[in-house]
């Protein structure tokens, strides 16, 4: 029963949360107010800026976000216990995440839809903004090279997922060319889809596909071809493919959530449901020091960097009122808090009920997946450690283990998908906006830019061989610079409130001081690591994002000197 209490605490906690503290932030801080024309329609051309319905955004947001992060982060960050993982997840999210999402889609649509990167050079100086828009363009490039992987290692561990995953691409397209008529209702095409899209995750438990060889290994072909789809993606109008797949997306959440929630109170009451990892675990083997890595390892769930991309980068562009913008900032990153809450329950309880590949159960099934560090940190052993464990619990409403697996596996692919393909056309937002500031007018064409992000993307994902896994070079730089990001991005939103006058910004500026000095502290574990093991790569792009970090730091320090010495000069004057 302890798997169904932890159910209903946390889910409580965040429906209050958003129902009071998201309340207070959109009227008292943010002061949210549909007077005020949003870009999508300021700006409105069909392709980037195009106002849209609550609900489809709020889908596009959400499946933007959580991509495999809500999963991977939590399923690796329980070694340290389950306790300190799922107070992290509740307090980290109501308290900074949530806030850090909100604030940087507020920002963003009140600065002509630009990235939060682009609105330093307001609110900072351009200086910063240049040192802010390199840390961006790592934290994307990693993420493009790395989740192309991602998807194509599902693709090897689930076979059966490939048909499914690709078949709602003309599946989205054709529900976006029904949702986009002015006229009749969303709920039958809605239905439709849906229903199609099950149709073929259940196809494809008989249509499994494996990659042939091709003279080089699957991985790597399967790479190319998400990078192709990437490009493609990113350069369509946001209507044709992006919003609609993501809003079938996100009801393809909906019912894995319900799923799981069934399967957890029917495995509690009817099975032996119950969390077999352990409360605390401060000494796993092998591990690097819970302080201050949960909070680096558990980032999408809590706070993410990665998040204020996307909140600045595609949503500010569609949503379509000030006051939706509570709903899709703040209340989609709860949601992914409680996807997070489940992948806890799922890898610290169902994961223990049936015998899978280990053949063993209960707390002997747990020790075996994370018997240690290295074992508990591998991307494919923890999408494992996550799917296994939600068809254990499956099965108790009735759905064959396979068939669980496949549903499941289909699940985090497609919000893979979604996270690869917004992340590419980010990256060439990115690279226009960057180059534009630069005179170089011909780079913020569409095409252009989105396959300078694509390309470097390539040359990163093959820059160790074809297998396509080169950006697991990178990967280990990525949590600190990923949470960097979050503490620059509640920085600019501190010194956007301070502007704003009163003592509103200690909302953010109390998470950024949280946010920055764990992420210096890793840096700094980091870099002393990679220097001591040879790793010069890593070393030299490690130690120099912490510098560019400091530097950031000192020159808003400044900034936010000023703006006070300002206000009280003008005080003083009156």
């Amino acid at each position: 029963m302890d798997a169904i209490l932890l159910v209903i605490v946390t889910f409580t906690a965040y429906i209050v949360a958003y129902n009071t503290y998201g309340r207070f932030l959109a009227r008292k801080i943010f002061k949210l107010s549909d007077e005020t024309q949003p870009p999508s329609k300021e700006f409105e051309d069909g392709k980037d800026f195009v106002p849209t319905k609550k609900w489809i955004i709020f889908g596009h947001h959400y499946t933007s976000i959580a991509g495999t992060g809500p999963i991977v982060g939590p399923a690796i960050g329980i070694i340290w216990g389950w306790v300190p993982a799922i107070l992290w997840i509740l307090f980290g999210s109501i308290l900074m995440g949530a806030v850090h999402d909100f604030g940087a889609l507020v920002v963003s649509m009140r600065n002509r839809g630009v990235s939060i990167a682009e609105t330093t050079s307001r609110y900072i100086s351009s200086r910063v903004k240049y040192v802010f828009f390199i840390i961006v363009f790592l934290a994307l490039l990693i993420i493009i090279a790395i989740f192309g992987l991602v998807i194509a290692i599902i693709f090897k561990m689930y076979p059966e997922s490939v048909f499914p995953v690709w078949m709602q691409i003309p599946i989205a397209i054709t529900l976006g060319c029904i949702l986009y008529r002015k006229t009749g209702s969303i709920v039958l095409p809605t239905f439709i889809a849906i229903l199609l899209m099950y149709t073929t995750v259940v196809a494809g438990t008989v249509l499994p596909f494996s990659m042939p060889d091709m003279g080089i290994p699957a991985t790597g072909i399967w790479t190319i071809f998400l990078l192709i789809y990437a490009f493609i993606a990113s350069c369509l109008p946001v209507t044709t493919l992006l919003q609609p797949r993501d809003y079938m997306n996100a009801w393809q959440l909906f019912i894995a959530m319900g799923l799981l929630l069934l399967s957890i109170i029917f495995s509690a009451l009817f099975g032996d449901l119950h969390l077999v990892a352990p409360a605390v675990n401060l000494s796993p083997e092998g591990a690097p020091p819970i302080m201050p890595f949960l909070f680096i390892t558990i980032a999408c769930g809590a706070i993410s960097g990665f998040h204020s991309l996307v909140s600045s980068g595609t949503s500010s562009k569609q949503v379509a009122s000030e006051s939706d913008a509570k709903f899709v900032g703040y209340g989609s990153m709860l949601l992914e808090a409680t996807l997070s809450t489940v992948v806890i329950i799922a890898v610290g309880a169902g994961i223990g009920l049936l015998a899978n590949d280990s053949g063993l159960i209960g707390t002997d099934a747990w020790n075996h997946h994370y018997a240690s560090w290295s074992c508990a940190k591998g991307l494919g052993a923890k999408i494992g450690a996550f799917v296994n464990g939600s068809a254990n619990m499956l099965t108790f409403i009735g759905i064959p283990l396979t068939l669980g697996k496949v549903i499941m596996g289909v699940f985090v692919a497609s919000f893979t998908g979604t996270t690869l393909d917004t992340a590419t056309r980010i990256q060439r937002y990115v690279v226009a906006e960057l180059f534009t500031d630069m005179k170089i007018n011909f780079m913020s064409n569409k095409y252009i830019a989105a396959a300078f992000a694509v390309i470097t993307a390539f040359l990163l994902a093959f820059a160790t061989g074809a297998n396509g896994k080169g950006a697991l070079k990178l990967w280990p730089l990525f949590g600190s610079i990923n949470q960097l990001l979050a503490a620059l991005t509640l920085l600019v939103i501190t010194v956007y409130l301070k502007e704003k006058g009163g003592k509103k910004y200690f909302i953010t500026f109390i998470p950024f001081v949280f946010m920055i000095i764990i992420t210096l502290w890793s840096t700094a574990i980091n870099e002393s690591d990679f220097m001591d093991k040879g790793n010069w790569l890593l070393a030299i792009i490690n130690g120099v994002t912490f510098i560019l970090a400091l530097w950031i730091i000192v020159e808003s320090g400044l900034t936010l000197v000023k703006k006070r010495k300002s206000t009280n000069r003008f005080q003083n004057n009156s």
